[in-house]
């Protein structure tokens, strides 16, 4: 077994991989950029190297970088994790060239299927029923337009060596084409070092089914059965689970087949991913093989047992598989939600920035069920505009789907960010669907569910109860400590527009809330004034809150419901309702930057007249290009930046007369 492995990738991945090596006893090393140094993975790591300044093509995606630092470290193996280098067929062969170990597949089944316009056309020979498109390279815009126009819209432009959704743009009409193509193109270059891009036919309402394949180098491949990953945006993955809601142990078997004959044709010796777009009946198209691991390769290892990254590292020692398809079961469900930097309730645009709070769930058994938190970042760590906006992936395990949602629904609450947008209230609220729930899902899910965008969900009548018992506790506690002679039993609450009479009593440690009919006991509670989460139970269910004070009262959010809540006194509550509404400021005529970010072009000039919808502006966020569009006809007054800017979120790009 190898005795050092250096890890060429960042953030949670690096830090999955150091803990498995951990656990076998072998010593790591991790490279590392300006924007990593002081990274989780970095402390953790028995080595480091430092490779270069942040963008990836100036650090993680240099070879020589990489071999350097095996050759400075005297590591024998290199583990890529994903992304970056991972599925780069030269890197592969320059690192067997130099005697060294790669923790991943053989070069020839990284060309045979990691490229996806190579694997298209190894399927189609193999007799693999795949969606209409074009494998053949592209030439250049007009070139993408007529070959779109062929297939017949809508179509999907790809980048050839993409992956984590990087690359990838669907497109309805000619002018999509015509924006859209350069922008994957542009990219694929910065995120890949290669832009060369396919197009095929968009599949509409389908669902994403993917088979976790596994080979040694004797020629053994077993499948880990699947995983679902329908709940999307833009193309990337957001909620994913083990094992699929839509399938039968018939298309199970039948799937799982397929995944292990494709692997067995290109010899494949390492752990990957077959993936599949499957219609509501069950049906399935081969789509594209992942050579490498899969960002959501916890839920797969939560229901099997196996530890995917332990496997890799002894398959590329040379070990045969320690079991057969036959020894492989599936216990349980396990569901996994990627909380990423990104604001729900701003179209889910990038934020970068400090986490100046960070407070994840508690690790490990939760009655009956299991968390598990996969992430490379403490609390005063920074997100950096240069990567994957993700933070961390968050799993958990049940006997049951139902009893898994339950959980994660559970872990959400648990898991507090300060310091920058992030997606955990929209996640929650996909838990409390009853359209997730029941198994109902596809691509579109996101966009069907939440047509107008993501502007959180109005309380429940259960969780107005939650939010009003524990504004009620520490209005108490604040008064108790301020103006002890204030306290009193009645109390009038206003939840959001909702008003409420309530009397307050103490029965030990317990608090108990009449009123409207209602009674509820508020028991177990763990908080204290400037504490940003309240732990308690009400009628013995537990619950957690996120809360801050604000001008009047506290502002309270569980899961995706939030609201401003007052306990006033009757008088107050009464001239609280004379007080005028605040106006918002006025920025109709104002482009405002969306996201803190790099300009790559400013497209309309100072008196200039635009049309709605045309674009005025492209900014880059976390490799992605954002094409900023007026919402509305105009003259343009100003202009606030030029190429090549940094901009912060509400910064005035252009401003019209």
């Amino acid at each position: 077994m190898f005795s050092k492995i250096l890890i060429a990738n960042r953030g949670e991945i690096a830090v999955r991989i150091i803990k498995t090596c951990r656990r076998m006893g072998i010593k790591t090393v991790v490279v590392y950029s300006e924007a990593d140094a002081d990274s989780m993975a970095v402390e953790m790591a028995d080595e480091a190297v430092f490779i270069g300044p942040p963008p990836a093509a100036q650090s993680y995606l240099l070879q020589d970088k990489i071999v350097e630092a095996v050759r400075q470290t005297g590591a024998e193996a290199v583990h890529p994790g994903f992304g970056f280098l991972s599925e780069n067929a030269s890197f592969a062969r320059r690192l067997a060239a130099e005697s060294i170990v790669f923790i991943g597949p053989n070069p020839k089944a990284i060309e045979a299927m990691g490229d996806k316009i190579e694997s298209k056309k190894f399927a189609a020979k193999a007799g693999v029923s795949t969606v209409p498109g074009h494998v053949g390279e592209i030439d250049d815009t007009a070139h993408a337009i007529k070959i779109s126009e062929e297939i017949g819209y809508p179509v999907m432009i790809k980048a050839s060596a993409g992956g984590g959704g990087k690359g990838i743009r669907v497109a309805w009409n000619r002018k999509d084409v015509e924006e859209g193509f350069p922008a994957v193109r542009a990219e694929a270059k910065a995120s890949f070092g290669d832009d060369r891009i396919f197009i095929e036919k968009f599949i509409e309402s389908p669902r994403h089914v993917e088979i976790q394949v596994l080979g040694d180098k004797h020629g053994n491949v077993v499948h880990l059965f699947e995983r679902e990953c329908s709940i999307q945006r833009r193309n990337q993955k957001v909620i994913e689970e083990a094992p699929s809601p839509l399938l039968d142990e018939k298309t199970r078997k039948a799937m799982g087949e397929q995944a292990v004959a494709l692997a067995q044709a290109v010899g494949y010796d390492s752990a990957g991913t077959v993936e599949f777009v499957a219609g509501q009946d069950r049906s399935f198209f081969f789509l594209e093989m992942n050579t490498r691991l899969q960002v959501e390769h916890p839920v797969t290892e939560m229901i099997t047992g196996v530890d995917l990254v332990e496997q890799m590292i002894r398959v590329a020692d040379g070990e045969k598989l320690a079991f057969g398809q036959k020894d492989l079961k599936i216990d349980g469900w396990a569901i996994e939600s990627r909380i990423y930097a990104e604001d729900p309730y701003r179209g889910f645009l990038p934020s970068i920035g400090r986490l100046v709070r960070y407070e994840p769930p508690v690790e490990g058994e939760a009655g009956a069920a299991k968390v598990r938190n996969d992430a490379g970042v403490r609390e005063g760590d920074e997100i950096s505009m240069f990567y994957d906006p993700m933070i961390s992936k968050l799993s958990t395990w049940a006997k049951t789907r139902e009893a898994a949602i339950d959980a994660m629904g559970r872990a959400l609450e648990d898991f507090h960010i300060e310091g920058l947008g992030q997606n955990i209230p929209f996640l929650a609220a996909v838990m409390d669907q009853p359209r997730f729930r029941s198994g109902k899902l596809s691509t579109n899910y996101i966009k069907d569910e939440f047509p107008d965008g993501f502007h959180g969900l109005p309380p429940t009548e259960a969780q107005r109860d939650i939010m009003g018992a524990a504004a009620l506790y520490m209005h108490r506690t604040l008064l108790a400590r301020s103006a002890p002679d204030q306290l009193r039993n009645e109390w009038i609450e206003i939840i959001g527009h909702e008003k409420r009479a309530v009397r307050v009593s103490a029965e030990g440690d317990a608090l108990v809330v009449e009123g409207e009919g209602r009674s509820h006991r508020l028991t177990d509670v763990t908080w204290r004034p400037g504490r940003a989460l309240f732990r308690a139970k009400l009628d013995g269910v537990p619950f957690t809150v996120s809360v801050k004070p604000a001008a009047e009262g506290f502002i309270v959010r569980h899961r995706a419901a939030q609201a401003n809540v007052l306990v006033l006194t009757p008088r107050s509550a009464e001239l609280h309702e004379k007080l005028p509404p605040k106006k918002a400021a006025d920025t109709s005529k104002m482009v405002l930057s969306p996201m803190p970010g790099l300009v790559v072009s400013i497209d309309v000039a100072t008196g200039q007249e635009v049309k709605t919808g045309e674009v005025v502006a492209v900014l880059e966020a976390m490799k992605m290009q954002n094409i900023i569009r007026a919402e509305r006809d105009g003259v343009v007054k100003a202009v606030g930046a030029k190429p090549g800017d940094s901009v912060a979120a509400d910064e005035v790009l252009v401003e019209f007369a």
